[in-house]
């Protein structure tokens, strides 16, 4: 389709994108928001510029549409910038020249969020002059209607960004990103990543790792990948030259943040390899740092091979001679996005060779975790919405306890003492080491000189389906000291999650347990240096849940001053909740503490099966005033202190808070349940913070019980903590409450 107004021919999928942009905001019954998922590389931006084109030729041309773009990457200029070469003849306009003007019809104006959500701005700050909210509102009183664009949806999820949204009151609102996911509240749109590939403007496929094998030696990660990544690229640029080409493959080397020492490596190997910065070879693009960036580093004969860059360039920064990405893992386990892979699918002149060298893309990694974006890892098909408090609530106040940070718990001996008591017990382990070793063997223990890990491989045509790979090789390294003590850090410190303590001191107790050498009075095992890194990097999962099980144990907290802080809570007048938006014959929670809170809130997408049940049961109740559902972690929550199998305190948030008519206060903490037999909770801390809340209860004279489901029913205890739901001190909640 060749528009009249714009300087550029579209491909079908485009054209058929654009079609359907039209026809959902032109349908009066169709809904307000329309998601479009469209790959890196399918032309977004053309696609959305070729749609305000046809929207204000032939549909409304009192109209003004707001292009929103993400802080990263000057991709509003960007876009603008395309917008004056494809539509020279529309008026465009950026944040400034809206706040000077204001927002005329036909107008196209691109907003950078960081410049209307970061702290600080004066976009939005009371002023002589008029602010945002001003201009929108003089656009509204002359009859100007609004459709705003949010490129990249994902990336601004935040209440200040949901605030302006709602400010210019649009028509329609239009959600585009690479990671969209349906959502049944939006109408969706889908370019399948196909139809891209099939018009040539992103390779045919992604090659995961090609040249390894399983079971492969390695020293170190970058060194062995900058090598494969190296001859890939040469083969490349060679080829290239074959078919008579000027394009220079880019090799994009992506780091884990906060990891200087890493990018140090990095550079001096790039430098044993003879590239440099000096000789232009090399860039540095990060947040902190950038370093010899050419003008003409995106274009196909931009002389640099290497660039050193970090997350922040996975949005919105076009490169397409970029053809290899190395990505650099942090803990083991680092993942990354879609947008990231879409650097590199891109074809540098929009058409394929007929030659899979070329019209390949390449990730070398060592990651052994990968998502299919940030929203779909994050958000899980579910929206949030923020909800406003009745005002019967607001005067609702309740002693909260939080922390004494004074108070450290136990000692690093006696922690290692615990640890050294559960781990005989446990294994029924001795003095005779050897046999302790096989003890630990037979309960899937490795062991060795050798840090075990896997690489993903293969081919794949479409960039999510490498999310859901099982495609695994075993790589191996052998232990060096100098070079895989990092590895070592990294596991400690994923262990020391478990306990709350210092990864100096978790290191020493591990040492202690299972290193040879040193005081022997508690050691289980003797593991020479590299036998020790290679079974703390090996087993980190199942030393963790080790370290987790001793802070379950039953605590003492009755037994010493236990003297947690307090101040005042009360219930926050807005809050943000998860919504389903695919729930079935929604029905409203009158009973809730919040206006408008619904069963959409309350469905097994975004609650547990008792938290749900709890929920209807209330709901069903004439004689409850309202019942508030208080978060996870926060400060402004609800929250009682408690104290693990190793003495410090930890805190709780009890589920909800339940006002009686006659004045009671009921304070309820909700727990998996029994399904076939089978118990669903999952909290390792149940009895510590099951006796704590029982000592809070009776300290504040207020109702109180832990809440559990069995066949679809919901029992209470208040009494005697008991695991097992089949004791009598489980009873029916219709009994109690």
């Amino acid at each position: 389709m060749v528009n009249p107004g714009l300087t550029i021919n579209l491909f079908d999928f485009q054209e058929q994108t654009v079609i359907k942009l039209v026809d959902l905001t032109v349908d009066k019954n169709s809904k307000q928001t329309i998601t479009v998922k469209a790959p890196t590389g399918a032309g977004k931006t053309i696609i959305l510029i070729d749609y305000i084109e046809e929207y204000l030729c032939n549909v409304e041309s009192n109209t003004a549409f707001i292009w929103l773009c993400p802080g990263k990457g000057d991709l509003e200029e960007q876009s603008r910038s395309k917008m004056q070469k494809f539509a020279p003849h529309r008026n465009t306009q950026n944040l400034f020249d809206a706040l000077l003007n204001g927002f005329a019809a036909e107008s196209t104006t691109f907003i950078n969020w960081e410049l209307v959500t970061k702290r600080g701005n004066t976009a939005i700050r009371d002023s002589e002059r008029k602010n945002l909210y001003d201009r929108i509102a003089d656009a509204h009183r002359s009859g100007t209607t609004f459709i705003v664009i949010i490129d990249e949806e994902h990336s601004n999820n935040t209440a200040k960004a949901k605030n302006i949204i709602d400010a210019f009151a649009a028509k329609n609102i239009i959600r585009v990103s690479a990671t969209a996911i349906e959502n049944k509240r939006y109408e969706f749109i889908e370019v399948d990543e196909l139809d891209v590939i099939n018009a040539g403007l992103i390779t045919k496929a992604l090659y995961v790792n090609e040249g390894i094998s399983d079971g492969v030696e390695v020293t170190n990660d970058y060194d062995y990948l900058l090598d494969l990544a190296d001859a890939k690229r040469k083969a490349i640029a060679a080829r290239y030259i074959e078919v008579g080409k000027t394009i220079r493959p880019l090799v994009l080397i992506q780091f884990p943040n906060g990891q200087p020492e890493m990018v140090a490596a990095v550079e001096q190997k790039l430098q044993s390899m003879g590239y440099t910065y000096d000789n232009g070879m090399v860039s540095k693009w990060m947040s902190e740092d950038k370093k010899d960036l050419p003008d003409n580093l995106t274009q196909n004969d931009g002389i640099p091979v290497f660039l050193l860059m970090k997350q922040a360039i996975s949005t919105g920064w076009d490169c397409p001679r970029a053809k290899i990405l190395v990505k650099l893992r942090e803990n083991m386990s680092e993942s990354f996005e879609i947008q990231t892979i879409g650097r590199i699918r891109r074809m540098p002149e929009a058409v394929h060779y007929e030659d899979d060298l070329l019209d390949f893309c390449y990730v070398y990694t060592f990651d052994e975790k990968y998502k299919a974006g940030l929203l779909a890892n994050i958000d899980k098909a579910y929206e949030t919405r923020r909800l406003f408090l009745k005002d019967k609530c607001k005067t609702f106040t309740m002693e909260k306890q939080i922390r004494d940070l004074d108070f450290d718990g136990l000692g690093e001996r006696e922690v290692l003492n615990k640890i050294y008591d559960s781990l005989v017990r446990k294994y029924k382990l001795g003095a005779d080491k050897k046999q302790n070793k096989l003890l630990f063997m037979e309960r899937s223990y490795r062991f060795g000189e050798e840090i075990l890990g896997r690489a993903l491989y293969g081919q794949y045509v479409y960039t999510d389906r490498v999310a859901e790979s099982t495609n695994y090789y075993t790589t191996r390294k052998r232990v060096d000291t100098h070079e895989h003590g990092i590895y070592l850090l990294h596991s400690v410190d994923a262990i020391k999650t478990s306990i709350g303590m210092s990864t100096g001191k978790v290191k020493t107790m591990l040492e202690r347990l299972f290193r040879k050498g040193g005081n022997v009075s508690k050691k289980l095992l003797n593991l020479n240096t590299a036998e020790f890194y290679a079974f703390v990097v090996n087993n980190e999962h199942l030393l963790k849940e080790e370290f987790r099980e001793v802070t379950a144990e039953m605590s003492k907290q009755n037994a010493f001053n236990f003297y947690p802080k307090t101040s005042m809570f009360y219930i926050p007048e807005q809050d943000f909740f998860k919504y389903d938006s695919g729930v079935k014959d929604e029905v409203e929670y009158l009973n809730n503490a919040y206006q408008e809170y619904t069963s959409g809130y309350a469905t097994s997408l975004v609650r547990s099966t008792c938290e749900m049940l709890f929920e209807q049961y209330c709901e069903g109740r004439d004689d409850i005033d309202w019942v508030y559902k208080n978060g996870d972690t926060g400060q402004q929550y609800f929250s009682i202190v408690y104290a693990n199998g190793i003495e410090k305190q930890k805190l709780f948030y009890a589920d909800y808070i339940v006002k009686m008519k006659d004045g009671t206060v009921w304070v309820i903490e909700t727990k998996g349940g029994e399904f076939k037999g089978k118990d669903k909770n999952i909290d390792r801390q149940i009895e510590n913070k099951f006796n704590a809340f029982k000592d809070y209860a009776k300290a504040k004279g207020i109702q109180w019980g832990f809440v559990r489901d069995k066949d679809s029913r919901l029992y209470i205890n208040n009494t005697e903590f008991a695991e097992s739901m089949s004791d009598e001190h489980w009873v029916a909640l219709d009994n109690v409450l």
